[in-house]
């Protein structure tokens, strides 16, 4: 079966920040951690502090896991768009240059998962 590739796309996307009311995207992913199969996306502001990111909707997200609450996040690795960053959690998100639809993934040295499956 043939198959054609659409190169040229010519419409504005339907999830530009201005639709979230203030917000922008967030895509926040685990490491080593397949429990968590694909990133979470998150709307928050801008000017929220990447610390209340980690402590609130982070916590909720991936805090049933049973590594979580052993996370020293003084040693967590963290990746923007798969290149090594480093982020400040008493800086809001846009003073980490941290913007809409931003992928940040997070790896946590020592922890792999349940008894180092990964999951």
């Amino acid at each position: 079966m043939a198959v054609a590739a659409i190169s040229k796309y010519e419409f504005a996307p339907a999830d530009t920040q201005d639709k979230f009311h203030g917000a922008q995207l967030l895509y926040i992913g685990w490491e080593d951690h397949l429990l968590f199969c694909a990133p979470f996306a998150f709307p928050f502001p801008p000017t929220m502090r990447f610390g209340d990111v980690v402590a609130g909707p982070m916590q909720a997200a991936f805090g049933y896991h049973p590594d979580f609450a052993q996370i020293d996040w003084a040693k967590a690795e963290w990746f923007k768009s798969g290149k090594p960053v480093t982020l400040d959690f008493d800086k809001s998100l846009a003073e980490n240059g941290l913007n809409h639809k931003d992928v940040i993934r997070f790896r946590t040295p020592g922890l792999a998962g349940i008894k180092g499956s990964c999951s």
